[in-house]
């Protein structure tokens, strides 16, 4: 499953590549890719478990940018 992810207040571009880095390393992810300029997440994972690695992403986002949110 593919899904585009809305993030909010995502201040860095190294902040968004630490981002993708983390949680193309969650078991399951197939690819991921943070854009800072638009300020969105695309996720394509295991569908069976695509709803947790995305609680994962948003955890990880959370982790390395406090301020930032990934909006599921």
């Amino acid at each position: 499953m593919k899904k585009i992810f809305k993030l909010t207040d995502l201040d860095c571009a190294h902040c968004a590549q630490k981002m993708e880095d983390a949680i193309r390393k969650l078991d399951g992810v197939q690819s991921v890719t943070v854009n800072f300029l638009s300020q969105k997440l695309t996720l394509e994972a295991e569908d069976a478990r695509f709803d947790e690695i995305a609680r994962q992403a948003a955890s990880i986002c959370r982790r390395v940018e406090p301020d930032c949110t990934l909006h599921l």
